[in-house]
């Protein structure tokens, strides 16, 4: 089992890395590989809205040369995608959200001469995510947006584990650790009796 993290936070360690150490050890610990992409090291111009991907059946054919395809084919050859991002302004990141709206654009052939493939369809997506409000105020819009994300490109939405920072110095404690640890059983387990 494979999972494909992408990983929406500028600081290598802010309290988003934090959360998702402990998810990516027990991820270890049951035996999923998980490749971590690490969006702000990576170049994601934002879509051009030009429509040229949805003449492409077999893959995303963007007419944009920069780091897009790569992270694609991650995104395609895994068996869940886990998008970990802090929430800024009530929604993801900016390299983040410009991933998106490439993915979605490129991912999903209905706007073309024909009407095509979803590239990502039958893939599944949860999300790591940290927020300055209580979870509902401050992650309630990125969740809602992931999910039409999902039912759009048909994929299925597996959760959310989103914890708040209020400043606290240290951010991570027990029963953070443990919920993030729990994430991963959760989705390990959900995966494998699909599976099935």
């Amino acid at each position: 089992m494979k999972f494909c993290v992408l990983m929406g936070s500028p600081r290598k360690q802010g309290n988003t890395a934090a959360l998702l150490a402990p998810f990516l050890e027990e991820c270890a610990v049951l035996g999923v590989e998980a490749e971590v992409i690490w969006l702000y090291d990576k170049k994601i111009a934002p879509c051009l809205g030009c429509k040229v991907c949805q003449d492409c059946m077999d893959g995303p054919g963007c007419v944009q040369e920069d780091d897009f395809q790569e992270i694609f084919q991650s995104m395609v050859n895994c068996d869940a995608l886990i998008f970990a991002t802090p929430i800024y302004s009530w929604y993801c990141t900016a390299p983040m959200k410009a991933l998106l709206d490439r993915a979605i654009y490129a991912g999903k052939k209905n706007y073309g001469k024909q009407k095509g493939p979803a590239l990502l369809g039958c893939q599944r997506a949860a999300a790591i995510v940290t927020c300055g409000y209580p979870p509902e105020e401050g992650a309630g819009l990125w969740e809602e947006g992931l999910k039409r994300f999902c039912r759009h490109g048909s994929l299925e939405y597996l959760g959310i584990l989103c914890r708040q920072d209020r400043g606290t110095v240290p951010f991570m404690n027990r029963d953070r650790e443990q919920a993030a640890r729990d994430f991963a059983q959760a989705l390990h387990m959900t995966i494998r009796l699909e599976d099935l």
